[in-house]
């Protein structure tokens, strides 16, 4: 038993394993990452387990998606291969007296690529199973493309270093006749070899994976084995760049779907170089790595402070270049005036008037209005959203659609009415015969995430050198670029429009009005951007007798922007900003002294409520004098006043991490309850004619809903279609029902 263990501890593959968590442990961490990223312990609220699981490749999951990935996975692999051969290597000098010494390194310095590929199998055919409902052999198929993409890449891999592979002897003869290029093959470093970091193996598996003794291998001078080694080096150094530029060229090409590969895959691959880069730091800078590391960050941060790299995303359609709006108190006081305030109103007025018009040969008198309040959430709110609205308007007969003046809300749920918006106008204009054909539902169902996280790994590299072109100005393309070419693309271009597109139509009460928001993340204003003037929601109306110094704590997107094309700008840049999660897409810029920078809504509002309840008070006298009920339809991904679990700080990570991330953690029930005391003073200045609606998306399974992202699974797009059957949304939808039809 001794012996056993004895041999086993001086196995080679053994022995790497060991030195990997002995010595230099950073490079096990990308492992942990992938590893915690497919177990959805990472990154989860992202979605970005589904990548791995689940990849998409022309917006299916199919056996080129899993070829792509498994490519990936083993580029990833190789890099690792490469970095800790490039690091380590000196440990393990006897493996430069073999042929083919980075073969054999690699066959023995993979049992963790292993156990990974094993793991993640296990973890992929589950996912598969359970959440994509895929067949068993369909399930084998993706498998099978995983790893003959894994095979592919590793056969080229060694191709590569089979080409180039040089064994002691040949390096010794074809050299040793010149003294005088001795130095140019032995490094002056490689001089002072020292003894005590090499590894004590006994055995090591051989290329045919035969276990052989260490001893068996020709015994030559250190400093020759060192010289082998480091010309392997260089050579795992050039397939790093050359992966690099693959990249890069991937990102350039990103508008062709077919060069867009899977997003994990991107990942991967970003990985890998980011790992290949440690290696060459190490190689060329050694005992100076450190200060390497920290001459970038220095070099980076004063290109980004001096604009040369520019990490912020831009708003399309707007000019950026000439004279731009100061952002400051004084200015926005010089704007919002009493005067705009009054002016807007006004024409607001108007606007219900044709509206009401729309009935006037009607039976009914006065017909209830209906205002729209949107939740946030990623593509589960865009999916819950665009379902709840269609099935009512389908339930009505088109009167939902008619009825609604007014649409506000956050986030991801904004995307799905804008689109629902749009297909019924397209409906209206007879370019579509059904606006209920349930391929609309499909679309907004597809996936966004990916062309995300792939222009985060590819093109957000090159994104200071790839230029686009719209509307007459030239722009950068990163991955706010990819998520909106992709919103277009998955809504059959019904989006690809600007925001001037929709003026006429609801000037003309054709079409509800839609009021976009974002977060000011300067000083927490809320930016509006809509079609029409909206400076009457950007105060308060007790605000209007204070003329010194009136609370302003909104802004009118086309008011304060009235020089830099402001109706020019694209309703996917409008609904990206509106929907701009940390990390996940870019903080938008806008053009303004200092820059005006703009993230997600449901940082200040996450359904809506705010702008709805300023809208109708604001109203509230033509309301009284023109309309029989308002109904406030309150679409939520979330149960309202959900218990969340309680944070009862029993273990010592808690305690030190709970206050930090308290309110990042329950801002969603903060607001839910901020919103009740707002509407409980509703009913004061609306009377009886207040009704709120409220559609819930309420999984059929507690605590296994659909995750908050951009990626919905099978499972997840049919437990949210369901929801609706759910028995507090049937009730609510009773009510609506009654409400419509009782006058």
């Amino acid at each position: 038993m001794r012996n056993m263990v004895k041999d086993i501890y001086g196995f080679l593959p053994v022995q790497l394993l060991l030195l990997h968590f002995r010595k230099y442990q950073l490079l096990l961490v990308f492992w942990l990452i992938v590893v915690l990223t497919v177990t959805g312990h990472f990154a989860s609220v992202f979605g970005a387990d589904t990548l791995f699981l689940a990849p998409e490749y022309l917006g299916e999951i199919n056996f080129v998606s899993m070829l792509l990935l498994g490519g990936a996975t083993a580029i990833f692999i190789m890099a690792w291969h490469i970095t800790t051969f490039i690091i380590h290597s000196q440990r393990v000098p006897f493996m430069g007296a073999t042929r083919h010494a980075f073969l054999k390194y690699c066959i023995n310095n993979s049992i963790i690529p292993l156990a990974y590929l094993i793991f993640y199998s296990i973890i992929s055919f589950r996912f598969q199973w359970f959440n994509e409902h895929a067949s068993v052999g369909r399930i084998l198929v993706l498998q099978i493309g995983f790893y003959l993409g894994a095979c592919v890449v590793i056969a080229i891999s060694f191709l590569y270093f089979f080409r180039v592979d040089r064994d002691l002897l040949k390096v010794v003869l074809s050299k040793i006749t010149n003294p005088a290029r001795i130095r140019d093959i032995i490094p002056y470093d490689s001089l002072d070899f020292d003894e005590m970091d090499i590894i004590r193996a006994e055995t090591y598996l051989s290329g045919r994976f035969k276990v052989r003794k260490c001893s068996e291998l020709e015994p030559y001078h250190p400093r020759f084995l060192h010289t082998v080694l480091r010309m392997h080096h260089r050579n795992a150094i050039t397939a790093t760049i050359f992966a690099l530029t693959l990249l890069l060229i991937l990102g350039f090409l990103m508008d062709d779907p077919r060069m867009r590969i899977p997003a994990a895959a991107g990942f991967l691959m970003l990985f890998s170089i980011i790992m290949g880069l440690v290696g060459a730091m190490k190689y060329f800078l050694r005992s100076w790595e450190m200060l390497g590391w920290v001459f970038i960050f220095v070099l980076v941060s004063w290109m980004v402070s001096n604009n040369l790299f520019d990490v912020k995303s831009i708003a399309y359609g707007m000019k950026y270049k000439d004279e731009l709006p100061v952002y400051d108190y004084n200015h926005l006081k010089q704007i919002f005036t009493p005067e705009r305030y009054a002016q807007d109103k006004l024409d607001e007025e108007q606007r219900l008037n044709r509206w009401k018009q729309k009935s006037a040969n009607d039976t009914i008198k006065k017909k209830p209005l209906i205002v729209l309040s949107i939740s946030g959430g990623g593509s589960r709110a865009s999916y819950w959203t665009f379902r709840s609205l269609q099935y009512i308007d389908s339930l009505t007969q088109g009167q939902l659609f008619n009825n609604t003046v007014l649409i506000s809300g956050a986030s991801g749920g904004m995307i799905g009415a804008a689109y629902w918006r749009e297909v019924h106008n397209a409906a209206r204009q007879g370019k579509i015969k059904n606006p209920y054909d349930p391929q609309y539902q499909e679309n907004v169902g597809k996936d966004l995430l990916n062309a995300i996280i792939f222009s985060f790994a590819s093109v957000d590299l090159v994104s200071p050198f790839n230029k686009i072109s719209i509307a007459g100005y030239s722009y950068t393309k990163d991955r706010g670029y990819a998520m909106e070419q992709e919103i277009i693309r998955n809504t059959d271009g019904f989006l690809d429009k600007t925001v001037n597109s929709y003026r006429a139509l609801e000037d003309s009460a054709a079409v509800p009005a839609m009021v976009i928001n974002g977060t000011i993340t300067n000083d927490g204003r809320k930016l509006m951007m809509a079609a029409r003037p909206v400076s009457y929601l950007c105060r308060s109306s007790y605000s209007l007798t204070d003329t010194n110094f009136p609370p302003i704590d909104a802004v009118d997107f086309n008011a304060f922007f009235h020089s830099q094309d402001p109706q020019n700008l694209q309703i996917t840049t409008a609904l990206r900003m509106n929907a701009t999660f940390p990390y996940v897409l870019p903080v938008v810029k806008l053009p303004s002294k200092p820059g005006m920078n703009i993230m997600d809504a449901g940082l200040r509002d996450n359904f809506g409520i705010e702008v709805v309840t300023r809208y109708l008070y604001v109203m509230k006298d033509w309301i009284e004098a023109n309309v029989s009920d308002v109904i406030i339809i309150e679409i939520r991904d979330t149960k309202e006043h959900e218990v969340f679990p309680p944070s009862d700080m029993s273990t010592l990570g808690s305690v030190l991490s709970d206050p930090l991330f308290i309110i990042q953690n329950k801002w969603e029930p903060f607001q839910s309850y901020a919103h009740g005391y707002i509407k409980d003073f509703m009913p004061h200045y609306l009377k009886s004619k207040l009704h709120i609606i409220p559609l819930q998306y309420i999984p059929q399974e507690e605590d296994k809903g659909a995750a908050l992202n951009f990626h919905l699974t099978s499972k997840e797009k049919m437990d949210i279609y369901y929801s609706m059957n759910n028995q507090m949304n049937r009730r609510s939808v009773d009510t609506l029902l009654k409400l419509m039809n009782s006058k």
